[in-house]
């Protein structure tokens, strides 16, 4: 498959105009610059539309249902919010009122792909997505739990982020209005192979990706899943053990490479040894992704990657990983996946923005490191 060939996939955003997204094919046509004055009203402008469109509608979105859907958004009541570390935690939430519905409507999103909700900031009417985490053998629900509809969520809380204050600032019992689910990425079925990049909490979808793709194994079939996960804090994954020996390098983060020059410089390649991040308590996310490689040995496999400690993602492991892992036999298109998710600048950096157009979230052409590495066979969203 060709490598600029991207899916349309709806992603977080803070305000976003409610109502159906639809995929759409990536279009790499771009409209003539208007001079920088111009531009900056018209954007103050488009902003001040959508926060008031997106309020209007949420408004205008009761709470009747007790089943999770995509339509109205449903009353759960906050359980427990356990740090998971400075920055971030896990919550555990439930439906206001009980639904033998909503297993249902989690068990299809499950087998989908990678998807997401909506959780409402009353306040402010503004919405924000974010990913639920397959239970593991590492935090299981019990039967109770996943038969009342238990969702979990790992939140980081994000000083100019108006919905995840909000969320850090309730009291356990409190009410959180959610509308969804939103298949943000359907995993095709014949997908063999993910390499998942993964920044931050965007490693929740990844631990969504693996329980999809995992769950479609047989004997026959034995699909895997690689991920690279960046952090800038060594606390984000204390216990993370990597899979494949590190490199010494000394290069810029995907953050300077972002607002600076995103060049490498790469030192000798001596294989350092490697040794777990910290002789601390594991953290709950390395929990999770341990117990996933457990239970699928030989389909998983984990890299940790730390601005702390001078290594990140960069061409060159991305490269060794494809060439080293790659699996020629499986060819058909949509066997062999990359996707990113993080934040908006570390997707920027790894395979470039999305865009917006005629209110639509679209994928936008492939840029960043992944177009460099010029990949054949491996299709690229971006999360």
């Amino acid at each position: 498959m060709n490598t600029s060939f991207l899916f349309l996939i709806g992603r977080r955003s803070a305000l976003r105009q409610a109502g159906p997204r639809y995929r759409c094919y990536a279009s790499s046509a771009s409209a003539k610059p208007a001079p920088a004055a111009k531009n900056r009203w018209v954007g103050i402008a488009l902003v001040t539309i959508a926060a008031g469109g997106t309020g209007a509608y949420l408004r205008s979105q009761g709470s009747g249902s007790a089943t999770l859907n995509p339509d109205t958004f449903t009353k759960y009541q906050l359980v427990s919010r356990e740090p998971v570390s400075s920055t971030s935690s896990l919550f555990t939430l439930r439906p206001r009122y009980p639904s033998d519905q909503n297993y249902d409507v989690y068990e299809d999103a499950w087998k989908t792909g990678v998807w997401s909700v909506m959780f409402k900031q009353p306040q402010l009417q503004i919405g924000r997505d974010y990913t639920p985490l397959p239970a593991t053998a590492a935090t299981p629900l019990t039967v109770e739990e996943e038969n009342n509809g238990y969702l979990r969520f790992y939140i980081r809380k994000d000083p100019f982020g108006e919905v995840s204050r909000y969320l850090h600032s309730l009291k356990l019992g409190a009410d959180i209005e959610m509308r969804g689910p939103q298949i943000e990425c359907a995993i095709p079925k014949q997908t063999q192979e993910i390499l998942f990049i993964a920044g931050g909490t965007g490693i929740a979808p990844a631990l969504q990706a693996g329980y999809s793709l995992l769950n479609r194994t047989t004997k026959e079939n034995r699909p895997r899943i690689h991920i690279f996960w960046a952090n800038r804090l060594k606390e984000d994954c204390i216990g993370g053990h990597s899979d494949t020996p590190m490199p010494s390098t000394s290069r810029s983060s995907w953050f300077s490479g972002w607002f600076g020059s995103s060049k490498e410089i790469v030192s000798k390649d001596q294989i350092a040894p490697t040794q777990p991040l910290a002789d601390q308590e594991t953290s709950m996310i390395v929990r999770e992704l341990d117990a996933l490689k457990s239970q699928y040995p030989g389909q998983v496999t984990v890299d940790y990657y730390l601005d702390e400690e001078n290594r990140f993602i960069g061409k060159k492991e991305i490269l060794n990983y494809i060439e080293s892992t790659s699996r020629p036999s499986y060819g058909s298109p949509g066997s062999k996946l990359i996707l990113v998710s993080g934040p908006e600048g570390f997707i920027s950096y790894m395979v470039g923005p999305k865009l917006w157009a005629d209110g639509k979230e679209l994928q936008g052409p492939l840029r960043g490191i992944i177009k460099e590495l010029d990949l054949k066979g491996w299709a690229v969203w971006k999360l």
